[in-house]
């Protein structure tokens, strides 16, 4: 039997497709293209939705990350304390800054930072603790946020997979010192090329990075610091702008297709992480399989696409080895298992079925 293919994802503009046209169309109009009317605009628009004072558009989420460490002063001689679970780029930013990253494991409901390993690996070096809200779940933040006061630690939030997301109600990114968001086209918000956003609530720590970001001037061709070339340009910011007003329905669609799943799978050869708390916002919907290679492939034969986030913890990569001694068991054993089903706000009610009638079929 022939099977419809269901892909992983679709990233093409849907309804919201002719206002991104007319918000490309506006940018070349104006001919203006860096730092710009739509990039302020934007930054205003961001940072309201985000509970946030400010938010600085930077060129991607990587970005964001380093210009918080270095506006925070965090740099060679410092550890900053991160998951082992997690995309390359929150270690590459620590790495850029000239911090070492401490690499610990996870909490195996949250599938984020765990605060016991994060105590144990304080030192008196420790400057940043930098939690990463794992597929749309938030970290443990009431801990966390003890943590870094209690030692006088800086907390920076990756929120790359998390906007929207709350934790107990209170917006993600407000429980730290700053907060990275990243506008790559795969995220919950996706620009049409890459772009991202320091954001904050200190109002020092914000005119710091809007600096560094456009090479450390404080005013044209007078450079106060050695900053980056890291701009949000205006394109990316209008098509954000026109994508921003829908981000709250797309979330509720995110949320109702992960309830679908979680409902129906139930009993299934495969185990789903809890949700943990009800500000998840679902940028993916990873489970957890003991025969992973046979349950991708059985998918693949029904034509339906899969993914694995991640695959390899980030201190067993080359880039990232040390020679410390921590082990990190439930991060191996998880990137072993897990894998990442279809879910967008594209994605219908009638395709999810089919992939749950289809992991229904696997035997195991």
């Amino acid at each position: 039997m022939t099977h419809e293919h269901i892909p992983f994802l679709d990233i093409r503009p849907q309804e919201e497709a002719t206002t991104v046209d007319s918000a490309i169309k506006r940018v070349i109009d104006s001919g203006q293209f860096i730092l710009g009317p739509e990039v302020q605009a934007f930054e205003q628009e961001f940072s309201e939705a985000s509970a946030l004072k400010y938010a600085v558009g930077v060129g991607n989420g990587t970005d964001a990350l380093y210009l918080l460490l270095e506006g925070l002063g965090i740099g060679a001689g410092d550890e900053v304390i991160t998951t082992s679970l997690s995309a390359g780029f929150t270690a590459i930013a620590i790495i850029r800054s000239g911090a070492t990253p401490v690499f610990v494991d996870i909490d195996e409901h949250r599938l984020t930072l765990d605060p016991a390993a994060v105590q144990a690996a304080i030192t008196p070096r420790t400057a940043a603790i930098i939690p990463v809200h794992l597929y749309g779940q938030p970290a443990d933040l009431t801990t966390l946020s003890q943590l870094a006061a209690r030692h006088n630690l800086a907390l920076i939030e990756d929120c790359c997979q998390a906007h929207l997301a709350t934790y107990q109600g209170r917006a993600v990114g407000t429980f730290g010192h700053g907060c990275a968001f990243s506008f790559y086209p795969t995220k919950n918000l996706g620009a049409m090329g890459d772009g991202g956003a320091a954001c904050t609530n200190d109002t020092g720590l914000a005119e710091r990075i809007r600096s560094l970001r456009n090479g450390g001037m404080s005013k044209t061709s007078h450079h106060q610091h050695a900053g980056i070339n890291s701009r949000l340009d205006e394109i990316q910011a209008a098509v954000l702008r026109a994508k921003l007003p829908l981000l709250p329905e797309w979330t509720i669609k995110r949320r109702m297709l992960a309830t679908r799943y979680r409902e129906r799978l139930c009993g299934k050869t495969i185990a789903i992480p809890p949700e943990t708390d009800t500000g998840h916002v679902y940028h993916l919907f990873p489970v957890r399989a003991t025969r992973r290679d046979s349950f991708r492939d059985h998918l693949n034969t029904c034509s339906i696409d899969t993914v694995v986030h991640y695959p390899t913890p980030l201190p067993n990569q080359p880039a990232f080895k040390s020679n410390s001694t921590v082990i990190y068991p439930i991060a191996e054993k998880i990137c072993q298992e897990i894998v990442s089903l279809p879910l967008h706000p594209a994605l219908t009610d009638a395709s999810i079925d089919r992939i749950i009638e289809s992991i229904g079929d696997f035997s195991g």
